[in-house]
């Protein structure tokens, strides 16, 4: 028996296995989603993926013959669309503006602190090892943004697309929170909160007048990015469902060191020594955060 969570090893190793898978599917489509952003409208690009993210997972669905969520949660899942869809485009835009390598870690990081200030506010004081991801947090975000004599900065003097990726990260906190709330098929809770993802940014094509076209190639990496999204978001959900949500966000949220090591492998992305350092530091205080 685990005492963290009151359940056998064997039961508590599937939400686990669930997670970690998580983690390389939403690493590869976040750096899918990020490339193609360079090239194509972050919002158009973003609603193209989720309209093909409905498609694969309502035929899922339909295959498993899951159980249908109450109404409750299917509330819950279209906030979570609502707030993750508007959170994953700007994310998009982030990447592109930026370097991947930097701004990954910082949207993951802002995702994974606020639930786990949320579960302190609920549950009681952090722990030891918490309280230690906080410093080593402020200390990671102070090494990433600060002012480098070159490279991809913005007027301020401070790397491109970090602001983006701040306020992403809130928006994912807000589906981490939301989507736990949802019960039944995992399938299903993904698909209806894609379905409020593809609404939001459709919504936002529409208001910025976005030239609706995209490229071959990027409308190849948007059918790869949103394949692999939902699929993650329902891994996710599976595993928040059947283990601890600070487990189940902990694990997951190391997704960016797929992003950075595709980033670093395919774009040839160079880091200072600094930023490397805070690259670390921040996949580092994930854990320590979401696991205290």
């Amino acid at each position: 028996m685990l005492p963290s969570s009151g359940v056998t090893p064997l039961a508590h190793l599937a939400p686990s296995v669930y997670s970690v898978s998580a983690v390389f599917i939403w690493g590869t489509s976040d750096f899918a989603g990020g490339y193609a952003s360079k090239r194509a409208n972050a919002f158009v690009f973003t609603a193209f993926s989720h309209f093909c993210a409905c498609v694969l997972m309502l035929a899922v669905a339909f295959a498993q013959h899951g159980a249908m969520p109450n109404r409750a949660s299917i509330v819950w899942a279209l906030v979570a669309g609502s707030l993750g869809g508007f959170a994953l485009a700007i994310f998009y835009r982030a990447l592109a503006a930026g370097q991947m390598g930097l701004t990954a870690p910082i949207a993951a990081l802002l995702g994974a602190a606020i639930p786990t200030l949320v579960d302190i506010a609920l549950e009681g004081a952090p722990s030891r090892w918490s309280i230690g991801g906080f410093v080593l947090a402020i200390v990671a975000i102070w090494l990433i943004t600060r002012p480098e004599p070159q490279g991809q900065n913005d007027e301020a003097g401070h790397p491109r697309g970090v602001a983006a990726a701040a306020l992403a990260g809130v928006g994912f906190a807000g589906f981490y929170l939301c989507i736990h709330q949802a019960t039944g098929s995992p399938a299903w809770v993904a698909f209806i909160a894609r379905i409020a993802s593809f609404s939001v940014t459709a919504v936002a094509v529409i208001a910025t007048r976005a030239p609706l076209r995209l490229h071959r190639s990027s409308a190849s990496l948007g059918i790869l990015a949103g394949f692999f999204d939902i699929s993650g978001s329902a891994l996710f959900i599976y595993a928040s469902q059947h283990g601890r949500l600070d487990e189940a966000v902990v694990i997951t949220s190391l997704y960016p060191a797929v992003t950075v090591l595709l980033a670093r492998l395919v774009l040839k992305e160079h880091f200072s020594r600094w930023k490397f350092i805070g690259l670390l530091t921040a996949l580092a205080a994930v854990p320590l955060i979401s696991g205290g």
